[in-house]
């Protein structure tokens, strides 16, 4: 009483304040001025206040002095703030589905509005989208692992962390971090104790960082979503010398709360991706296995790109006699069902071209088996499937007559490009879309490819658009594979690049490959009578010719494997038998006969005397089969060419028998 403002409280913007009263004064009105300071009753807390001052005046309106009032406001200010802070949290963190990306955020949020340094540490496990425990054990003998997701700091490059970003961090286990990773439980600690004897003794590096900085008051809260620990986050004051309290605790909790929700999203998201991209990486092929038929290259991308996956497939699959198949089909859909039906779809074609079906009734078969799975799919017996549908196209490439006979249904047609850079698109029959039931047959088409003849089979994802017809983009396509002399991986590069200008709509996928074929000198064939001096010849020949090659080691299991093929073929048929030996990456016998029924391997009994022909070729060779040929069929047997058989050394060996 009797003083100045000044003279009592000078620590309270007395000039600031002054100045207030005057203008109140002077205008006769009210004047309202908010200010920070710390009353002598509580010095080590900064508060908020705010001041009225107002004129007293008498009855004829003299001015006699100032009344003021000063409402202490640092609840209602801090909860403004709070509230200023969560409202940037909604906006700022989770704008991502990456966990180390969404950990950053929350420690760029943090700092300066909370803390002068903050980190964010995720369990090892958590960026990999795998589940995380419901406690972290940080007392067993293992250390405790955790990757630095995020810092920030008021100092440019965090020179208060010992780690970088993305770094492996272990956590002591006497320090309050691993006692709230084992508890679930906030720390605060408004004034860190860093006296000797404390935690931080087995934690020098820590240790030297907080003394360097001066880090005088720190929060730990553990980052939990679902019952489950992610990871701890934790702030720190070095230059602000006002001491964490209670209310920043709660402010600390539910950023972190917030931040655990988009961190627990983004890892289940990394475990769905992880998983979408593990089926997609099975079902398709690893590696295309060409032999000595084609030189291959692919490309797939899936229109959703988030999750990797969708409905396309491809495939190379070797068959008998240096041939392979090649396929590609295109399920109706995207993601990861389009992807699980993709994958049913590849299993069966693989399946049928084991029987070396030719390409059309390879897909009559492959569209009776989509409808069955669509009908099984039926959520109930007497509901009518619904028809999802798949185009696909198949071929045959066969080396030796460089010959390829190809199916389609539904799918777009094959680019060829010749050896001079001709583009050429083979007029085939289209065919009905797969599960579609319309009862159309397929047709095929045999061409005969020159060595060096580029074939490109692709899903309508990379020649159609919005806003072109598909004619455009089928030249387009000719266009950019019209360059023979470029290896195939700079061929798909450009195909996919210039054909798609824009984001896909729909899934891309291209095969590429590069006929070869095999030298004249590599393929043997003879036409026998069918008599039985047919299969002494045959073994004549076989033989003859097998020296001539430079495989003498495979002589013996050749012979037994070419007197058992001719013998079945004899007593079988009627009509010519033909004969033929292909040297490529293995040593193939084929023999032809006019009768269409496929032999089968059965178990003979001690006392049959026929029936172990064919079990003798199993031991022979390393794989044996049968396909239907024009008027007739070919039985045909594969053997290695490094050298023969184990079981053709050893001694004792019985004599083929005849069926």
């Amino acid at each position: 009483m009797g003083q100045r403002l000044a003279d009592s409280l000078p620590g309270f913007e007395a000039e600031a304040l002054e100045a207030v009263m005057r203008r109140a004064l002077r205008n006769g009105t009210t004047a309202v001025h908010e200010y920070r300071a710390w009353p002598p009753e509580d010095p080590s807390r900064e508060h908020a206040f705010a001041v009225s001052y107002f004129c007293l005046q008498d009855a004829d309106g003299k001015t006699l002095g100032l009344c003021g009032i000063s409402v202490d406001v640092t609840g209602s200010q801090r909860a403004r703030e709070r509230l200023a802070i969560l409202s940037q949290a909604a906006t700022r963190i989770g704008s991502t589905l990456d966990v180390m990306q969404t950990g950053q955020e929350l420690a760029d949020l943090a700092v300066p509005l909370l803390a002068d340094y903050a980190y964010v540490d995720l369990a090892d496990s958590v960026p990999f989208g795998e589940e995380p425990a419901t406690r972290i054990d940080t007392m067993s003998d293992r250390p405790t692992v955790f990757l630095r997701a995020g810092q920030a700091s008021i100092h440019p490059g965090t020179p208060e962390s010992p780690y970088a970003r993305g770094e492996k961090v272990f956590v002591p286990p006497t320090s309050p971090l691993a006692t709230v990773l084992r508890t679930g439980r906030s720390h605060l600690e408004p004034v860190m104790d860093v006296s000797p004897g404390t935690w931080l003794d087995h934690d020098p590096a820590r240790a030297q960082k907080i003394r360097e900085h001066g880090m005088h008051s720190v929060m730990i809260v553990p980052i939990i979503a679902r019952r489950a620990v992610l990871g701890v986050a934790l702030f720190v004051r070095t230059q602000d010398p006002v001491p964490f309290h209670e209310d920043d605790l709660l402010l600390a909790e539910e950023l972190v709360t917030r931040a655990a929700l988009s961190l627990d999203n983004a890892r289940q998201y990394t475990r769905e991706r992880t998983a979408a991209l593990a089926l997609q990486r099975n079902l398709l092929p690893h590696r295309l296995m060409g032999g000595a038929a084609v030189e291959a290259a692919w490309r797939y991308l899936p229109a959703d790109t988030d999750a990797g996956v969708g409905g396309d497939w491809f495939d190379v699959i070797p068959l008998s006699g240096a041939r392979v198949a090649l396929v590609v089909g295109d399920v109706v859909g995207h993601g990861i069902n389009a992807a699980a039906t993709m994958g049913r779809l590849r299993t069966a074609v693989r399946t049928l071209a084991d029987l070396e079906l030719p390409p059309d009734e390879l897909l009559a078969h492959l569209d009776d088996t989509f409808q069955r799975l669509a009908e099984q799919d039926a959520d109930a017996p007497d509901q009518t499937p619904t028809v999802v549908g798949a185009t696909c196209l198949y071929a045959v490439y066969d080396p030796a007559t460089r010959k390829c006979t190809m199916a389609r249904a539904g799918h777009p047609p094959p680019a060829i490009i010749g050896p001079q850079g001709r583009v050429t698109f083979p007029d085939l029959p289209t065919g009905s879309p797969l599960g579609i039931g319309l009862g159309i047959p397929f047709e095929a088409v045999e061409l005969e490819l020159p060595e060096g003849t580029l074939l490109a089979l692709y899903t309508d994802g990379l020649i159609e658009t919005r806003d072109d017809d598909i004619d455009v983009g089928m030249r387009c396509l000719g266009t950019a594979l019209a360059q023979p002399s470029h290896s195939l991986e700079d061929l798909c590069t450009r195909a996919t690049e210039t054909c798609q200008g824009q984001a896909p709509t729909d899934d891309i996928t291209l095969l590429l490959v590069r006929t070869r074929s095999l030298n004249p000198a590599q393929v043997a064939s003879w036409t026998l009578p069918n008599d039985r001096t047919a299969v002494r010849s045959a073994r004549h020949m076989a033989t003859r010719q097998l020296t001539e090659w430079g495989l003498e080691g495979l002589q013996d299991p050749t012979q037994r494997i070419v007197s058992e093929l001719v013998t079945n073929a004899v007593r079988h048929s009627t009509g010519p038998i033909g004969l033929r030996l292909i040297q490529h990456q293995a040593l193939t016998c084929e023999v032809f006969d006019p009768d269409a029924n496929s032999p089968r391997l059965r178990d003979a009994r001690a006392t049959d005397e026929n029936g172990r022909g064919l079990f003798l070729i199993t031991q022979l060779s390393r794989r044996w089969g049968t396909r239907p040929e024009p008027g007739g069929k070919v039985i045909w047997a594969e053997q290695d060419l490094d050298s023969a058989p184990p079981h053709t050394r050893a001694s004792g060996t019985p004599p083929a028998r005849k069926e």
